[in-house]
């Protein structure tokens, strides 16, 4: 808490300064959590999901200080809980000048957050002042305006719903459809035409939204003119995920996954009960701090700690079987039927030696999604850890956009290893070179397969500031 009141000072004395060359005081954003406009008007539940039920326009930053020169909008809209009821939530949407009107990038965000307050949304932490508390966002801030400078539309949707729950694939899959159906909604304000083609990408948390949208989209949202979706990092099993770091030096994603479970619009009523008999004083506070903060200082809390430990919760080892936890975690694996298959193109991409997401779950993934008929392009970077892949990885997977939109992605599946653990200067083009160095020197701070990283997880903060 203590970082927190340092980055609001900062904050207040740059928004002093920058008010008094404008003649007016710029004050920080409100959290979501007291900001009126998160909160949906009364009867929002009657409208059809993806409805518009309030918007503004906001001026965006790139680490919320610098300045960003394109029109950006929040879009509060109805989408659904797990238990089918209605919920809201906000997307943002940015629009380059000359941008194309006939389409538009969904774009996910790893936030990674089970905080009640709000301080992780993506909305909250794009906004002009805004304190850099959620650092994953912050660096992939970068990879969206990447889409942005190449003259797309982007929307980045809260797809963690009002109370964060970090995750819940199958509402975050219904977060970002609805989403895209919010931003159908704005077209005359965004200029665009009536069926706007639309591709969606996310890496690691942001993977399952966009495992889960791709999966959901044929049965909830046929109506979207989808043309491809980017994914990589993608936790396509919780219980793999859980058992594959629990114990390491990634152990704190998991008490926020716990939180992000129990949030009341996802399985709160079915896990409180459970949580109550068998978590531990400690196993509280623990649960209780993830609701709290974003997922880098979950790291710090509970690094090589253990969930399936008595020291949590008094199940030990048999927690994952417990049987209401163990059908919740199974709800949420993706590729289990046919009827929850992608039909427009995939773009999958992963590193074996993955530390936080097990490569083994993403490779059966895509033999299951292929195996129902769907076409995928599964990368392998050989060389990449889970951070330095996304660096890696993303100018294939900015190239399948691109591609995705043109109509030029073929059928069926395949398979491509990639062997450079570097990035090459013209991989983005000429125009984004701005881009391209920030990613590098991402890459060079996370080190060769995340090693910096692994030695010292708070190398994460460096990578971004």
């Amino acid at each position: 808490m203590l970082a927190l009141k340092h980055f609001a000072s900062l904050f207040t004395l740059v928004a002093f300064f920058v008010g008094s060359s404008s003649g007016q005081l710029v004050t920080p954003p409100l959290l979501p959590s007291v900001d009126p406009f998160y909160v949906p008007p009364s009867g929002f539940e009657n409208q059809a999901p993806g409805s518009i039920l309030r918007s503004r326009k906001i001026a965006t930053a790139y680490f919320g200080l610098i300045l960003n020169p394109v029109q950006a909008w929040q879009l509060l809209y109805r989408t659904t809980a797990i238990d089918g009821s209605a919920i809201a939530t906000v997307t943002t949407v940015f629009k380059p000048l000359n941008a194309k009107k006939d389409r538009f990038v969904s774009f996910h965000t790893a936030y990674d957050g089970a905080a009640r307050s709000g301080v992780c949304d993506p909305s909250y932490n794009y906004q002009f002042l805004a304190p850099q508390i959620d650092l994953i966002s912050s660096v992939e801030f970068l990879l969206l305006q990447a889409f942005v400078l190449d003259g797309n539309i982007v929307s980045s949707p809260d797809y963690e719903g009002p109370d964060a729950a970090f995750g819940a694939g199958r509402l975050a899959g219904t977060g970002v459809l609805d989403s895209m159906r919010a931003v159908k909604n704005f077209k005359s304000t965004l200029g665009l035409s009536d069926n706007p083609a639309v591709v969606g990408y996310g890496y690691s948390g942001g993977g399952i939204a966009t495992g889960w949208a791709a999966s959901l989209q044929p049965n909830y949202a046929p109506e979207l003119s989808i043309k491809g979706w980017a994914t990589g990092g993608t936790p396509a099993n919780l219980t793999g995920t859980a058992v594959f770091i629990d114990g390491t030096a990634f152990a704190g994603f998991l008490p926020q996954s716990l939180a992000g479970l129990s949030a009341p619009s996802a399985y709160g009523a079915q896990l409180e009960p459970v949580f109550n008999e068998i978590l531990t004083p400690y196993g509280q506070t623990v649960l209780d701090a993830a609701e709290q903060i974003c997922g880098v200082q979950n790291i710090f809390t509970f690094a090589f700690q253990e969930i399936q430990s008595t020291k949590v919760q008094t199940l030990g080892k048999q927690v994952l079987y417990e049987p209401t936890i163990a059908r919740i975690l199974q709800q949420n694996v993706m590729g289990q039927s046919a009827g929850e298959t992608p039909k427009a193109p995939v773009y999958m991409f992963h590193a074996p030696q993955d530390e936080i997401i097990p490569y083994a779950n993403a490779t059966t993934l895509r033999d299951e999604w292929c195996g129902y008929g769907a076409s995928v392009q599964f990368v392998t970077v050989q060389n990449g850890g889970h951070a330095t892949t996304e660096i890696i990885g993303f100018p294939g997977a900015f190239n399948f956009v691109k591609a995705a939109f043109a109509g030029t992605v073929g059928g069926g599946c395949s398979q491509k290893t990639i062997l450079d653990d570097s990035l090459n200067p013209l991989a983005l083009g000429v125009s984004l070179e701005p881009i391209l160095v920030g990613l590098l020197n991402g890459l060079a701070a996370a080190g060769r397969k995340d090693a910096n990283i692994i030695a010292d997880p708070g190398t994460l903060k460096k990578t971004v500031t």
